[in-house]
């Protein structure tokens, strides 16, 4: 980013964060080096991703021992990756700075107990429209109910968000 100043031309950058740690979850049938995946590995080197396997109790426990004591993340996570980044952060409040969330399965019956909880944490919510596999209305009501600080997203793209993501300001967007 250039700025001038009285005559003078610099160059802002961004100092990341080294209190942040990054971490990205992949979707029910995909793994950590899938598209999305591939991409957080090669921009964002230090972002933390790992593959999550078997049902959502065992994927959950998995994140868990993964994060044991860790605090100040930033959560990324996509469609089912997306369900266990809210689940987390809705039973982590205070270790989770923000949450950034990829169509997520918000829908499912085991986002359920988690609709009386109110999270205040900013949380960044992208859903493609043209979703066939997780309805977009129902998440977003999901979504603007549980999390009082939503910036909701709805783009013209379908599940996996193929056109949106790489445009996205992942720089931006993985800082609070």
């Amino acid at each position: 980013m250039q700025k001038a100043m009285a005559g003078r031309s610099f160059s802002m950058q961004r100092e990341p964060d080294m209190s942040l740690k990054r971490v990205f979850i992949h979707g029910l049938e995909s793994t950590s080096r899938g598209t999305k995946g591939g991409f957080f590995r090669n921009k964002f080197p230090d972002m933390i991703l790992e593959d999550f396997t078997g049902p959502l109790d065992q994927r959950m426990d998995g994140l868990d021992r993964l994060l044991k004591d860790q605090t100040d993340l930033v959560l990324v996570g996509s469609s089912y990756g997306g369900l266990m980044a809210a689940i987390y952060a809705c039973r982590n409040p205070r270790t989770v700075r923000k949450l950034i969330l990829l169509a997520p399965a918000l829908d499912l019956a085991d986002f359920q107990p988690y609709l009386t909880f109110r999270i205040d944490i900013p949380v960044v919510l992208y859903h493609g429209l043209l979703d066939d596999v997780v309805p977009p209305e129902a998440v977003q009501a999901i979504a603007r109910t549980v999390f009082n600080n939503l910036d909701y997203h709805a783009v013209e793209d379908d599940h996996s968000l193929h056109h949106t993501f790489s445009g996205m300001d992942w720089d931006g967007l993985l800082h609070v």
